[in-house]
Order: structure tokens, then sequence, then C-alpha cells
């Protein structure tokens, strides 16, 4: 099933991989679920589910794509021998489209609070940050321009290739974001009081545990590691045929943790410096988070400033690294299904996500009667992918996987032919046919709240 195929190198595998991973989920999604979920108990949940449940599912996908070799939707034929199962690879294609239509909006925001941060336009009260993100985010104009140059950005690098594109940007822009994470944690940790921030990501309450910390904690780590959206099987389509699944996984995982609880450690010292609480949800770093950085260093005004700058510069960078496999899972089918260039493929893509973005954007504010099913677009695409098309996605592999392959085939890909030790091989297959199932069926009714 092999074809001749560019592959990342060893180092690409995992910078590249785990870029996929990490973005917005890490640095905005999980402090503010964090915050609302009881602080540290609700890592050891989070941590716990991300190694019992994602890497299984992630070894699911990536068996798919090297196996398949190919774009999602030719892959999951392949492994399934059989066009019906193309489906799955077709659903990702979607999901991953519209994810980036909006996920392109609110990474544009953050270029323009790196931009404003610069320009000194968040210093004021709490009620003139709210005032400036709530005037800015339903413009009619600035956030689809940034969008705009977001996609513009994106599209630069997946048109250079996978060697010169992908993975040479991953190569820049992972350790970049390390860096600048580690530099704001310090920062934000030297803070008068910030101790009692870092106690609360550090030391567990267990009486804050439920079903819902629980269900919140599985449906982070799925989201967090870009489960169901082809993104992996796509760049697994890539490896070369030693890379080793199960330690890729582990390692991609690894880092998408770390950087997820140094995002914490980011947010949560900060917060607690100024009495702040960080578990207001969405609008934690365009609203609470502006205020925060004032109030914390309000002695030193320019270390704020610059603490704010190179935040929303970390925000840019971490949504670059998901904007880029989220474009590159359309990129690949449209070139290999259509069989036109990758530059034709990718000028496709970006524009199909500029016409969501704009949707999504004017929808917040500029054309309120832009909806759908009684939502505006941008709330209607993140429901829609998260609540249904993820989840369908994921479930539907580990079903491929788990009881329609056959065993011999999971095994040579598991141990790379026999090369690598099977020793957990049934326990990933035992993971992959009960477990993640049970698990994403869980999250699915959560999410509709049904449970």
């Amino acid at each position: 099933m092999q074809q001749q195929r560019t592959h990342f190198g060893q180092l690409g595998v995992i910078l590249a991989t785990a870029g996929s991973a990490v973005g917005l989920g890490n640095i905005w999604r999980f402090p503010y679920m964090t915050g609302q979920n009881g602080g540290a108990a609700f890592i050891l949940v989070y941590l716990a589910c991300v190694f019992m449940l994602g890497i299984p599912g992630m070894v699911a996908e990536f068996i798919v794509g090297r196996r398949g070799a190919a774009n999602a939707a030719r892959a999951y034929r392949r492994v399934g021998g059989s066009r019906n199962w193309g489906t799955i690879g077709y659903l990702g294609v979607i999901t991953a489209i519209i994810i980036l239509g909006f996920y392109a909006v609110v990474s544009g925001w953050c270029l323009q609070y790196v931009y404003a941060s610069v320009a000194g336009s968040l210093r004021g009260d709490a009620s003139y940050v709210e005032a400036y993100f709530q005037e800015f985010s339903s413009s009619a104009v600035m956030p689809v321009v940034w969008a705009g140059v977001f996609l513009l950005l994106t599209h630069v690098v997946i048109t250079r290739g996978v060697r010169n594109g992908i993975e040479r940007a991953s190569k820049l822009l992972m350790p970049t974001l390390f860096v600048l994470l580690i530099v704001i944690v310090v920062a934000s940790c030297m803070l008068p009081g910030a101790m009692a921030g870092v106690e609360y990501l550090f030391k567990p309450d267990f009486s804050h545990i439920n079903s819902r910390v629980i269900l919140d904690a599985l449906g982070q780590a799925f989201f967090s590691l870009s489960l169901g959206t082809a993104c992996l099987c796509t760049y697994a389509s890539y490896f070369s045929s030693t890379t080793n699944l199960l330690k890729s996984a582990l390692q991609i995982a690894s880092i998408d943790c770390l950087i997820a609880i140094l995002a914490g450690l980011m947010i949560f010292p900060a917060a607690a410096s100024v009495g702040v609480s960080a578990d207001s949800g969405p609008s934690l770093i365009f609203i609470t988070l502006p205020n925060v950085f004032q109030q914390a260093f309000s002695t030193m005004p320019w270390v704020g400033r610059t603490v704010s700058v190179l935040f929303y510069a970390l925000l840019s960078l971490a949504a670059l690294t998901s904007t880029i496999s989220m474009h590159e899972i359309g990129t690949a089918f449209f070139a290999e299904e259509q069989k036109v260039r990758r530059s034709t493929a990718a000028t496709i893509v970006t524009l199909l996500c500029l016409a969501i973005a704009t949707a999504c954007s004017l929808s917040i504010g500029a054309v309120p009667g832009l909806r759908l099913m009684g939502f505006n677009i941008m709330d209607f695409c993140d429901l829609l992918t998260a609540n249904v098309l993820l989840p369908l996605g994921s479930i539907l592999t580990c079903v491929l996987l788990g009881w329609f392959v056959p065993r011999h085939i999971l095994h040579d890909e598991f141990t790379n032919h026999h090369t690598l030790a099977s020793t957990f091989f049934r326990l990933w297959l035992f993971a992959v046919r009960y477990v993640c199932p049970t698990a994403i069926i869980a999250i699915f009714l959560h999410k509709l709240g049904w449970i």
C-alpha cells in the first residue's frame, strides 16, 4: 500500500505533529477549563484521560495515515478496503475546513491584540478593556482583515511543501513558542502573591472531582490532541516506515500536556496576584487577562506591556501551528483527489476558509441576522464540529480499526512489521475497541447535556 511520498524527518515527526495538537486549546481553553473545574484535581483527571484514552486514539489515526500513505479520504478507503470507509476521511476534511474557518477569526483577534499591546491600546480599566473587545470583534472590517492575514500566513507555509514548509516552520515555531512560554511563566511566578495560583494548580482537592469534571477532562483531552479532525491521519501519511507510532504518540502527548500546564502557570499566578479569578470562560484571554497584566505590573507599566505583547505573540504562534495542520488536511485532499498542483489545492482551501471566516466574523456583531438554526455562524460552526463531527470521526475510526481491519495489519503497523515489541498491542486494541468508543459516546452525550 505504500507509495513514493515525502516523509518528515525524525524531529519533524515530533515537532510538526505536536504543533498540530498544541494550539489555542492548550493556552486558551485549558486554563479556563482548569479554573472552572477545581484546578489541580482537574489536571490529574485530564492527564489520565490523555494517556489512557487520547494516546490509543492517536495511534489509531497514525495507523490509518501511515498505512494509507495518502490524504485522509484515500487513506481510510485503502485501510478499510472499501470506498464507503472513505466517508470518514471526507468527514475529517470537511471538519478541518470548518474549524479552520472559525479558528482563523480567533487567531486574527490574537494578531490584533499583538498590535494593540505594542500600541498601548489596552490600557484602561476593566470596563474599557471589555468595551474595546466588544467594539473590535463586532466590527465589519478589521476582524475579517486579520483573519485573512492569518490564513495568508498559513497558506505561505503550506505552499512550500511538507519538508520545506510544514517541517521547517515547526522547527522554528515550536521552540520559539516554548521559549516565550517560559519567559512569561517566570515573569508571572515572580509577582507578589503568585504562589497562591501555583498552589491552585498543583495542590489537588479531590472533593472537586465529579462526573462533570471527568467528562470535561475527557472532552478537553480529545479536543487538545486534535482527534477526529483527520489531522493526525494526514500527518502520519508523511511518517516513514521506521517511525515508532506508540513512542511518537507518547512524546507528542507529553509535549501537549507540558505546554498546557505551563499555560496554567502563566495565567493562574498572575491572576492570583491581583485577586482575579481565571475561570471566566472564553473571554479570559481577551477581556480578563489584559486587565490582569495591567494590575499585576502596575508599578512597571513597560513590563506589563512587554508581557502583553509576548503573550499575544505566543497565542498567535500556537494558533499558527494548528492552522498549518488543519490547512494541510484539505490541501492534501484536493491535490491528490482532484489531481491539481499543491499551490492550486492550497488556494482552494484558503478561499473556502476565508469565506467561512468572513461569515463567522460578520455574524458576531456586524450582521447579527446571519444565523443558522438559531445560532450565529461562529457558534454554529463551533457546536457542529465539537459536538457532532469530531466525536463522529473519532468513533468511526475506532469502529474501523477495532472491528473491521484485520488484526495482522494492525499488528504489523503497531510493531513496524515485527521490528518493535508488541507488549502493549493487546491493551491498545482493547482500548480502541471498547474504552475509547465508550468515552467518546459519553463526551457526546455530555456536550448535548444528556448526562
